[in-house]
């Protein structure tokens, strides 16, 4: 009956888990968020653009220091940690005077690091209740972490739209409530007792964990495989195509001539679609394995751009809302392929570090938003960059042929 108790017990985990990254998420509302300070600063696509490079850059720095001091560090005090600078990230925001330089430090540093420690510490602790499930649970996870941009990011736009509360007061809110939910997550959250015993995988998953020993590797060891250097290539290549999207996704929408209204309801779209990708990939992972889910992955990251550049070029809204929901959902694929590599291929004994590590590889994908925010503004389209993106997908699929495991 005690062990039972626990099991029940790891749902709940989940649920918290999946709220608090629904939260933590706020970082891919970015392209709804920015709209009223570039409107009233006049930045440019550039200036907007290297933000969102910071702060998933700094996410990235700040999931490999959770991932450092995860073994000297509860996951509540990395999670009030998390909670207090997410409140001082968007309370100073929400103060701004017109310097860009005191918002890149303030969303894209103070924020990033509050995300990263909240997103390694979740991923980490609540994966570890799912042995028998970790494609689902990791999916479920992201899906939360992914779909902000539709609920809170669609709340917050229309909370700056009214003149009654506007883009200052929202950033507040944001702060205050965002902070609330990972502080009351910190208590919730925990690691499974060590004598946890955890239901047998089924199916396609038990087969393959009755055919696989995984070793414990730790960092130093995991950094000299090549298996390892070419996932975070390939992720990389796969994540630029949904970071250039999700970071312009209004922007594209209003090229292509859509309303403002329909540009600011597709971030959200892009969002659920991103979402799902993230839970469908996580099943994949379970049902067909990591192999055939990775040539499932590449073959729809070729495919999204191309969509786009087709809606471009012909100025057709319904093929650039497919196009766009396809990037969402390629993006989704990336971090529940990094989460279930990580596991399957390095171990759990070190799961958070090695994970924090691989998410190393998104401080390369930021910059897809810089150089695609300063290609538009060179030449007036965003054509040439879903080119690029195109041939970074095709690059991805034939290095797929080379990952296996170490």
């Amino acid at each position: 009956m005690k062990t039972k108790k626990i099991t029940d017990n790891r749902w709940l985990q989940l649920v918290v888990g999946v709220i608090g990254l629904l939260f933590a998420g706020i970082i891919y509302a970015w392209s709804i968020l920015a709209a009223p300070l570039a409107a009233e600063f006049g930045w440019s696509n550039s200036q907007i653009g290297l933000n969102f490079t910071i702060t998933l850059s700094i996410f990235c720095i700040g999931g490999f220091v959770s991932g450092i001091i995860s073994k000297k560090t509860t996951p509540m005090l990395r999670m009030l940690l998390a909670a207090a600078l997410i409140f001082v990230s968007f309370f100073i925001s929400s103060r701004l005077q017109g310097s860009i330089g005191v918002l890149y430090i303030a969303y894209g540093v103070l924020g990033g690091t509050a995300i990263g420690l909240a997103y390694n510490t979740i991923i980490g602790v609540v994966t570890a209740w799912f042995p028998d499930k970790r494609g689902l649970a990791s999916g479920l996870l992201l899906m939360g972490f992914g779909l902000n941009s539709i609920l809170i990011g669609r709340i917050a736009a229309d909370m700056m739209k009214n003149p009654d509360i506007g883009w200052r007061t929202t950033y507040f809110a944001i702060a205050i409530v965002t902070a609330a939910v990972l502080a009351i997550a910190a208590f919730i959250i925990k690691p499974p007792p060590k004598d946890m015993v955890f239901p047998a995988p089924k199916g396609g998953a038990a087969l393959r964990a009755a055919g696989e020993t995984v070793r414990d590797y730790s960092a130093g060891e995991m950094i000299r495989r090549l298996s390892f250097w070419k996932l975070f290539i390939f992720f990389i290549l796969l994540a630029s195509v949904g970071s250039a999207s999700i970071s312009f996704a209004k922007n594209i929408i209003l090229e292509i001539g859509g309303s403002d209204s329909v540009a600011t309801t597709m971030v959200g779209v892009i969002s659920m679609a991103n979402g799902f990708g993230r839970i469908v990939s996580g099943w994949l992972f379970d049902v067909i394995g990591r192999r055939k889910t990775q040539f499932v992955t590449s073959g729809v990251a070729i495919i999204a751009p191309l969509v786009i550049i087709l809606a471009l070029s012909s100025g057709s809204l319904a093929i650039g809302v497919l196009g766009m929901i396809l990037c969402g959902v390629s993006y989704g694929f990336a971090p529940t392929g990094s989460t279930a590599f990580i596991g399957a291929f390095f171990g759990q004994k070190n799961f958070s570090l090695n994970l924090g590590i691989l998410n190393l590889q998104l401080v390369a994908t930021a910059f897809a938003s810089t150089w695609a925010g300063a290609i538009k503004d060179a030449t007036g389209s965003f054509v040439m960059t879903f080119v690029i993106l195109t041939a970074f997908s095709v690059v991805g699929l034939v290095l797929n042929v080379f990952i296996k495991k170490p």
